[in-house]
């Protein structure tokens, strides 16, 4: 084996996993598997000096290049960018290790292009995209338009090609739901009003069993928020009038699942709440929901239920978490809103955090409901 560059390890990531056993021991795992996937795939690490590794919730990604046969980097044409590439090594988890089955269905059209992956240790090696330019960095109107575009690529028929007997169906998500909702409810003391649970569990039995008998099944990026679209480097940002190309970005970081593509709405209705106008900001909610439901060619109304559903999942997961009140706030002002009936008592949602973002707690009341 080739000597290995040493690899930091982001301290964000290193706190986050040093609370559990099973994290710990993986972080403990982290330098050898990094080490080992440099080796096997041939690649030296392309960081700046001091500079750490990108990472996300659940992994570590590091730049790197193919190394030539004496062992140095390979920088292929001229503009250096033909050869980079990114070391991806995910915490294994159930939506880690699915990824890159949904990788390899897309084959780089719409999404970032799979180039080698060992599926143990959830250790990829992928295209490199530009980290620091996002959807979430364009206006709302070009973002409508770039994803829209990627939804369609995304939205690949199944076929028998065999990575599809890995993944999940939303209809089966939505049963489950039906049966977990009203419990997971009651033992978290009813801490939203009852019409909205039984808003999402008429979703989860309507749109469940049409998803199933639909014909409309297609594979879905289920967290395809603004932060998991990033441009292809070298690519001009769009601007003076011209349009954003649709190979300029791809999706990243997929959680896959088989079913209606409408559900893939969601991620973008609980982020970039402070855009929304101050007066009438729920009928600008749905407008948003209807606008990036036809630029995807998708069902707004369709869109608007399976978000109200995948909404109230997440308060429900919100209000079982200790100082997530503002998340929850945050949920319950989507859900209801989309539900026709924002509850009265929250936040205007100018002044809900962002996903992630740290908040105080938030006082709501729920009468009324």
């Amino acid at each position: 084996m080739s000597p290995i560059q040493d690899v930091p390890i982001p301290p964000d990531l290193s706190r986050r996993y040093g609370r559990t056993q099973d994290g710990r021991a993986w972080l403990a795992s982290l330098p050898g598997l990094i080490g080992q996937f440099l080796d096997q795939w041939a690649l030296v690490t392309d960081l700046e000096p001091g500079a750490l590794p990108w990472n996300g919730h659940g992994g570590v990604v590091i730049p790197v290049r193919r190394r030539d046969a004496d062992g140095s980097p390979d920088h292929g044409s001229a503009d250096g960018n033909s050869n980079a590439a990114v070391l991806k090594v995910a915490f294994p988890h159930e939506e880690a290790t699915r990824e890159h089955h949904a990788l390899a269905l897309w084959g780089g059209h719409g999404a970032v292009r799979l180039l080698a992956a060992d599926a143990g240790s959830c250790a990829m090696l992928l295209e490199r995209l530009d980290a620091c330019r996002s959807l979430l960095d364009v206006p709302l109107e070009t973002a409508v338009t770039v994803w829209g575009g990627l939804v369609r690529q995304l939205s690949v028929v199944p076929d028998d090609r065999p990575q599809w007997q890995e993944i999940d169906h939303v209809a089966a998500r939505a049963e489950q739901w039906s049966d977990d909702f009203p419990a997971t409810w009651e033992q978290l003391g009813r801490p939203f009003p009852r019409w909205l649970l039984e808003a999402a569990l008429e979703v989860c039995q309507t749109r469940g069993a049409v998803g199933r008998r639909s014909g409309k099944d297609v594979l879905v990026h289920a967290d395809l928020h603004y932060l998991n679209v990033l441009a292809r480097p070298g690519v001009p940002e769009p601007g003076n009038g011209q349009a954003a190309e649709l190979e300029s970005y791809a999706a990243i970081d997929p959680q896959p699942l088989i079913g209606e593509a409408e559900f893939a709405v969601a991620p973008l209705l609980w982020n970039r709440l402070r855009e929304l106008p101050q007066r009438d900001p729920g009928r600008a909610l749905l407008a948003r929901c209807a606008d990036f439901s036809a630029a995807a060619g998708l069902d707004a109304e369709t869109a608007r239920q399976w978000s109200l559903a995948r909404e109230v999942e997440n308060a429900l997961s919100y209000a079982s978490l200790r100082h997530h009140e503002g998340d929850l706030a945050r949920s319950l002002w989507v859900a209801s809103t989309l539900a026709g009936r924002t509850l009265p008592g929250l936040p205007a949602p100018q002044e809900l955090r962002a996903p992630g973002e740290a908040y105080g707690e938030v006082q709501w009341d729920a009468a009324g409901g």
